[in-house]
């Protein structure tokens, strides 16, 4: 992992004593500020249920396209379930990326489901341990987020729990993906074309293989890889609006592999920590000063996500 993503241990917020707490705070928010990016230990995934998915993940994948393509819901701006190659775009190119990918969703108590009217899972009948263990892997990360969220309200100076409530039934999204082998030369495709994260943070598991690159305030890129026991967290565009640009959205990207290594597929599976669509990303009055003005006009977390949605090509107009 390069030397300036900073990696911290998440029980020192859980379980630590004051002094140990306020060091994470100050440390999380200091990385965030700098580049956006940092690695944490000690997080509600087990390295067991890590395992799990992945093993999973690989068998749902080597499913023929035809048997994939089962799990695929049209008119969902891909939401829930099956998304194959070359749908998604970045926000700023036309070229789909060269990956295809699956979502799990949010699991809903039965007496909330009409007041949030999200899309239900969708289990895999060939591979039902995929959706068992994604859904578990679900949990976990939205876990391990509402403490990184606990972090960051504190750092700037909210009530700790500040986004519980926004977070507890949001409109989360748990993406296992495939970049597959590359077959012929890309003419401008890339596994995935450099964006940022629209959510208000994003937890990476380890991915099975390096691509994944940050670019830093001096405009280098740095490649990131998390160390099997590590979740790198991030900032997303969510975030960087409620916070006026204080803590920023990292601009990132997967690169193509070597070509002697195309024949190579890569795994990853980020966790978008969503709140619900109602929650209002209007710039907090303590981030905006005469020399940081107010950057962002008001809008609702779920007009947000539509328009992103369809910046990336998932939603049509």
């Amino acid at each position: 992992m390069s030397s300036t993503i900073i990696s911290i241990n998440l029980n020192d917020f859980k379980n630590g004593t004051p002094s140990e707490k306020q060091t994470f705070v100050q440390d999380l928010g200091t990385a965030y500020e700098k580049i956006g990016f940092v690695a944490i230990y000690n997080h509600e995934l087990s390295d067991e249920l890590s395992a799990n998915l992945y093993k999973y993940t690989k068998e749902f994948y080597a499913l023929p396209l035809e048997t994939k393509m089962k799990y695929y819901i049209a008119g969902i701006a891909g939401q829930r379930g099956f998304t194959s190659w070359g749908t998604e775009h970045s926000k700023d190119s036309k070229v789909g990326d060269l990956k295809e990918f699956y979502h799990f969703g949010q699991e809903i108590p039965e007496d909330l489901k009409s007041k949030f009217d999200y899309y239900e899972n969708i289990s895999v009948d060939e591979v039902p341990e995929f959706s068992e263990y994604g859904l578990k892997a679900y949990a976990a990360l939205q876990e391990t987020g509402k403490y990184m969220l606990r972090a960051i309200a504190l750092y700037l100076n909210l009530d700790e729990m500040y986004f519980d409530d926004y977070i507890q039934y949001g409109n989360s999204i748990l993406r296992p993906i495939h970049y597959g082998p590359i077959k012929d030369a890309p003419k401008n495709a890339v596994r995935a074309g450099q964006h940022e994260d629209i959510n208000l943070i994003t937890l990476l598991m380890g991915a099975s293989a390096a691509g994944l690159e940050v670019l830093d305030k001096q405009n280098n890129w740095i490649a990131i890889t998390a160390l099997p026991n590590q979740l790198v967290v991030n900032v997303g565009d969510m975030l960087q609006r409620l916070t006026n640009n204080k803590l920023r959205s990292t601009t990132h990207r997967v690169v193509n592999p070597p070509k002697e290594e195309w024949g190579t597929t890569r795994f990853s599976i980020p966790y978008f920590l969503h709140p619900v669509s109602e929650m209002r990303l209007d710039c907090l009055e303590s981030c905006v000063t005469p020399e940081n003005p107010k950057a962002y006009d008001d809008i609702s977390a779920g007009d947000f996500l539509t328009e992103r949605l369809i910046e990336i090509g998932l939603l049509k107009k």
